[in-house]
């Protein structure tokens, strides 16, 4: 009987464990949502192997006006174009944030026009921030003194890391001219160094273990 017992706390101890999961967001407007589609499973991958994260290795797709998104801590967002969130998709999205959700949102080049007007929406009286090199995100577990790396090149500008906080909590984080989601996909679709690869990875687990910690 105590076998029994014993065998059952485990099993519920191993679901419990195994229950982290993260979620891409699947927004209107035209924009590739589906961009990068291995970048997430090697962050996963990743940061399973490497800060004791238990995570899903497939990441789930969600909407912005669904109930379900409540059910993930960690929302991803990224693509190349037109991003648009109707009314009752931003109410939805500012609750899911207000209630400790949080997004992440990778700009793969080509969406900053458009995402910041729909930032506005969702937070009217907030504004997006930059994120100072002494944040704790650069620093997490693994160091980037000199914050957000450059992992590809587009616009020669410099990689930048933006919040909406409420109070002192990171709401949102918007990761601009890096393309951090570019440095974790497969190595053969962009042909980017090792290097740069693991720099890459190394800031997403950093984003992950943040986000899961606070």
């Amino acid at each position: 009987m105590r076998l029994i017992v014993l065998s059952f706390l485990l099993f519920i101890c191993t679901t419990t464990i195994q229950a982290q999961e993260i979620a891409v967001l699947q927004y209107g407007g035209g924009g590739d949502w589906y961009a990068n589609p291995t970048s997430l499973p090697n962050l996963i991958k990743f940061c399973n192997e490497n800060i004791n994260t238990t995570i899903n290795e497939k990441p789930k797709t969600v909407t912005p006006a669904s109930i379900d998104i409540f059910d993930y801590p960690f929302v991803h967002i990224t693509g190349h174009g037109n991003i648009f969130f109707s009314a009752e998709e931003a109410e939805n999205l500012r609750n899911y944030l207000l209630s400790g959700g949080f997004l992440h949102i990778d700009d793969n080049y080509g969406m900053d026009t458009y995402l910041r007007k729909e930032i506005v929406k969702l937070f009217p009286n907030k504004e997006l921030k930059e994120l100072p090199t002494n944040h704790p995100l650069f620093n997490y577990h693994f160091k980037f003194p000199n914050g957000m790396p450059k992992i590809h090149e587009h616009d020669g500008l410099r990689p930048q890391a933006f919040g909406l906080f409420e109070r002192d909590r990171l709401l949102l984080l918007y990761t601009y001219e890096t393309d951090l989601g570019n440095g974790w996909e497969n190595p053969e679709v962009h042909n980017d160094p090792q290097e740069i690869r693991l720099k890459a990875l190394q800031m997403g687990a950093n984003i992950i273990k943040y986000v899961f910690e606070n």
